[in-house]
């Protein structure tokens, strides 16, 4: 094991993966000779040329529709945005072909590729590129949507995601590049896409999250311990596949359940979390399930603004006195 940051983590798993399989090739705006706007790619021209380390003028579209082109002819492109903001400029390519590719050709063709990048909010940067995009990519099928919180994992399901016969989109975030935790540094040891991890036992509520707000949720257990209630978290990693089994196991533990996420609130990632444990798991619920998330309001500029719009360690906890009725 190694500490690695996280923009280390996904270097390292890139590497591992491009030196393994020589059709995988990294493609995106300043991910050559600028090492990545993040510095993500950065020392991976040195090893590996132009030829599978390539830069790309801003043109989101265009260059989506060459990595899927690649993908259908046997490459393994991994396709890097500045921000998944701009990859709504992509959004034809990912949605319409990407994903239904091999359904239209029945199963023929695959199309193995990632796109990665940083998603939702980092700050003071406007409505325009603080958008948490995991929910709108996960309701189309042939798409899967991965986003970790930690280093370790963002190695691990990363190298999964290259492997895989079908198109993953891979989630980030501009303030979690230069986090660092345990990496293991093993070639191949591989998380497998579609299973969620409970990163801190309890026995009184189950916190469900995933991406950057995990690390907010990870703040509030701790103050909630202080009083005396123990929570438990299960950290998604992946949106869809959703691994509502271990979900499901934890809230037959605490019989409580709050879903932190990171975006607006209507038909977002809480929503379905919620809808399945009342689906799957009624009976074990002693409370409603209780959503804390973003308002139904883009981001503003104002840091006080801002402040109050992104959820908060004290929001997750009036979340969880909510479903424990204590004031």
């Amino acid at each position: 094991m190694a500490e690695l940051q996280f923009r280390e983590a996904l270097r390292q798993a890139i590497d591992e993966e491009m030196a393994r399989d020589e059709n995988v090739f990294i493609m995106g705006e300043e991910v050559s000779e600028y090492n990545g706007a993040y510095k993500v790619t950065e020392g991976l021209l040195e090893t590996y040329g132009f030829k599978r380390v390539i830069d790309t003028p801003i043109a989101e579209l265009g260059f989506a529709g060459i990595g899927v082109g690649a993908a259908m002819n046997g490459l393994r492109p991994i396709i890097e945005f500045m921000t998944f903001n701009f990859a709504v400029l992509a959004a034809d390519q990912i949605i319409n072909h990407a994903s239904k590719v091999k359904y239209m050709l029945g199963g023929q063709v695959s199309v193995p590729i990632v796109f990665r990048g940083p998603n939702a909010s980092a700050g003071q940067l406007g409505a325009t590129h603080s958008v948490a995009y995991e929910s709108m990519y996960a309701h189309f099928p042939g798409i899967k949507v991965i986003h970790p919180s930690e280093p370790g994992d963002a190695k691990g399901l990363l190298k999964s995601a290259i492997r895989d016969n079908d198109t993953v989109l891979f989630m980030e975030s501009e303030q979690m590049y230069g986090l660092k935790g345990e990496v293991n540094d093993d070639p191949e040891h591989l998380i497998p896409i579609g299973k969620a991890a409970v990163k801190r036992e309890g026995s009184d509520v189950t916190l469900v999250t995933h991406g950057k707000i995990y690390h907010t949720v990870v703040k509030a257990a701790a103050e909630l311990a202080k009083e005396g209630i123990e929570a438990e978290i299960v950290d998604l990693r992946t949106i869809k596949p959703l691994d509502m089994d271990t979900v499901i196991a934890s809230v037959k533990k605490t019989h409580r359940c709050v879903v932190v996420d990171e975006a607006h609130p209507f038909a977002g990632t809480a929503a379905e979390v919620g809808y399945l444990l009342q689906r799957d798991a009624f009976d074990e619920l002693d409370a409603p399930v209780v959503r804390v998330t973003l308002p139904d309001v883009s981001a503003p500029f104002s840091k006080p603004l801002f402040d109050a719009w992104f959820p908060s360690v004290q929001d997750v906890i009036d979340g969880v006195k909510q479903v424990i009725y204590k004031p």
